[in-house]
């Protein structure tokens, strides 16, 4: 699903802040339940809605999973503000036909999920604290089908425009930006 991996540099960029990264992977985690909620608001059809709701609690999970980290070591959870990744995603998506803006909405969070993954990957194998360890390692495996389900339920609505947002998502990666986020 992704077409390029992530750079180096930001592996390098939030291993020296793993605190903040926290804060900002608890953000992340709470809008991600968020997002999908909203999908159940936007199309409340029982199979769907249902879907929805059972990603939207998970990802609540998650939220707290991270949260407890961060009371672990001894930092507060915040206001941070988001790196520009996902708006910027969100910019391409359509919005006048409910069934084309739904699988456009759809294949952007698919695309998060699946670069969540992919950094979740790198972090659970970079870091040296066992307890995060843990987490980035219990968090893998439901990130990557986060985005497959997610593209999968794309394509019920319209035709899934994978291609066009991986290629945005490939140069917002390949853009960076210097602060340490997830999306960063």
């Amino acid at each position: 699903m992704l077409l390029s991996p992530s750079p180096s540099a930001w592996l390098d960029r939030v291993l020296v802040d793993l605190d903040t990264l926290l804060v900002d992977h608890a953000h992340c985690e709470k809008r991600a339940a968020s997002v999908v909620l909203g999908f159940s608001f936007r199309a409340p059809e029982h199979e769907f809605a249902g879907a929805m709701s059972r990603l939207a609690r998970e990802e609540l999970i998650h939220f707290e999973m991270v949260q407890h980290e961060l009371r672990r070591r001894g930092r507060d959870f915040e206001a941070l503000a988001p790196s520009r990744y996902a708006a910027e995603l969100a910019k391409g998506a359509r919005r006048k036909d409910l069934h084309e803006s739904m699988a456009d909405s759809l294949v952007i969070a698919a695309l998060i999920e699946a670069r969540s993954h992919e950094r979740l990957v790198l972090l659970r194998d970079a870091v040296s604290d066992s307890h995060l360890q843990a987490l980035y390692a219990a968090l893998v495996e439901a990130e990557s089908r986060h985005a497959s389900q997610l593209l999968e339920l794309a394509a019920r609505w319209s035709e899934p425009r994978l291609s066009y947002f991986a290629t945005r998502e490939a140069e917002l990666i390949a853009a960076g930006e210097p602060i340490v986020r997830m999306h960063s």
